[in-house]
């Protein structure tokens, strides 16, 4: 099913009226409405340290690792069953995208600042949890008191929900289930092919920087074990032989020097940028407040930028390379600056071979650390660097970025697809529900 298919025309029911709510408008004349607390109540808090420990994640009730949670604390736990609403009512205005309401399919037991639902008239459960979703999203996070916008079931006793003839219920239900699975399944064809087109940019690069892009130019064994074969003409130096680390920032952050009075504004890139952008152009920094007394970081263009601790060996070591203008840029404690300072290395060649996957899997092995993974200085000096000719650098650098450029242009249009997609999937779920279409 592809985003740009032809919509299809669904019949209108004969006759509608106001709901007297926003987020659902008009509504077909024949449907009820009821208020929220005639069709659930709130269920009595029933503790059953026998069942697993579970949460609500975008929607559906999953299980938690209860070895994460202490005996005492999963005492305190209440029980939600199969066939009941769970909704997690705690800091709304914390995360305004994912879903808080679902029907659980699960036995488990859930923190006791939830809220559990059971209907107390017959209906569809598979139709409320499509509409319960819709108002979630459309006036759910709306309610609240307090700081930190936490509702309880008096805040959404009152509210209006549409209620349909009951084989209505059960038709517009199986429709839904029907079209929103082929959209869902559309979206995961597509996210898997831009897994694939990332997967194709790491074999670009890794192909280029350590074979070269001559298919049948001569082999010769590299004396570094782990590097492997490279071609003839090609050199291995240690990273320290052509430049230098920068010292970190004693110990502050980002947020820590927006709160400095006697700073001033400085370009400064956050950690997480580095782990997700192979350059650092003027979109992946921002300006905070910098003390100048600070012993700052400092890095210039065409610099290489290293994430030095993180929770994760994936991200360990992450590397960037700094595009923007010609001003300082300030990295926090997390981080390192390497200049070249060698006419051998071209420094977007360098950027470019230290992300390929023999040297990302070397550096995710010399990281060390359990709660949280640390790389030594040395580590980067030390690494061995694969050297062509400058004119080969020049022109592999040239190759993977033209390269790069047909492959992000798939991987954008792929994207464009997935988010038509989900846009038809909250449309079709939001009509059905509401009865803007007729459902046979």
């Amino acid at each position: 099913m592809e985003a740009t298919a032809k919509k299809a025309t669904f019949q209108k029911y004969s006759a509608y009226k106001d709901s007297g709510e926003y987020w659902m408008g008009l509504i077909p004349k024949h449907w009820e409405l009821k208020k929220l607390k005639h069709v659930f109540q709130e269920k009595k808090k029933v503790t059953n340290p026998e069942l697993p420990c579970g949460s609500i994640s975008y929607g559906k009730v999953v299980y938690k690792d209860d070895e994460k949670i202490p005996e005492s604390t999963k005492a305190s736990y209440q029980e939600v069953l199969a066939g009941e609403f769970l909704i997690n009512p705690l800091n709304l205005n914390y995360d305004l995208v994912s879903l808080r309401i679902g029907l659980s399919q699960i036995n488990v037991v859930v923190s006791s600042g939830y809220i559990v639902l059971k209907n107390v008239i017959e209906l569809d459960k598979s139709y409320f949890n499509y509409l319960l979703h819709r108002y979630d999203v459309a006036y759910m996070k709306l309610l609240g008191s307090g700081v930190r916008q936490t509702i309880s079931f008096n805040h959404i006793a009152n509210s209006l929900l549409a209620f349909p003839p009951l084989p209505e219920q059960t038709a517009i239900a199986a429709f839904l289930d029907d079209k929103t699975a082929k959209i869902d399944r559309a979206i995961a064809h597509k996210e898997k092919m831009i897994s694939l087109l990332k997967e194709r940019k790491q074999i670009i690069i890794q192909n280029a920087v350590t074979k070269g892009l001559d298919p049948n130019a001569k082999m010769k064994h590299s004396g570094v074990e782990w590097i492997g074969e490279i071609p003839e003409g090609w050199e291995v130096k240690r990273l320290k032989f052509l430049g230098n680390i920068y010292s970190g920032i004693s110990g502050k952050s980002g947020e820590d020097f927006s709160k400095e009075n006697n700073g001033s504004m400085k370009p400064f890139v956050p950690f997480t940028n580095i782990c997700n952008n192979l350059k650092i152009d003027v979109d992946q920094y921002q300006y905070v407040r910098i003390s100048e007394s600070e012993n700052q970081n400092r890095v210039k263009k065409c610099d290489l930028l290293f994430l030095m601790s993180s929770e994760t060996l994936e991200d360990i070591a992450k590397n960037s390379i700094y595009l923007g203008d010609d001003q300082e840029l300030y990295l926090n404690s997390f981080c390192k600056g390497f200049r070249l300072h060698s006419d051998r290395a071209l420094p977007e060649y360098v950027n470019y071979l230290l992300y390929s996957k023999p040297y990302r899997d070397y550096f995710s092995l010399v990281g060390r650390g359990f709660t949280r993974i640390n790389l030594k200085q040395e580590y980067i000096n030390d690494v061995y660097t694969i050297l062509p000719p400058i004119e080969e650098q020049t022109a592999i650098v040239s190759f993977i970025e033209a390269q790069y450029t047909k492959v992000d242009k798939a991987i954008k249009l792929q994207g464009h697809q997935i988010e038509k997609l989900k846009e038809l999937k909250s449309t079709l779920i939001d009509s059905a529900v509401t009865g803007k279409i007729k459902v046979s």
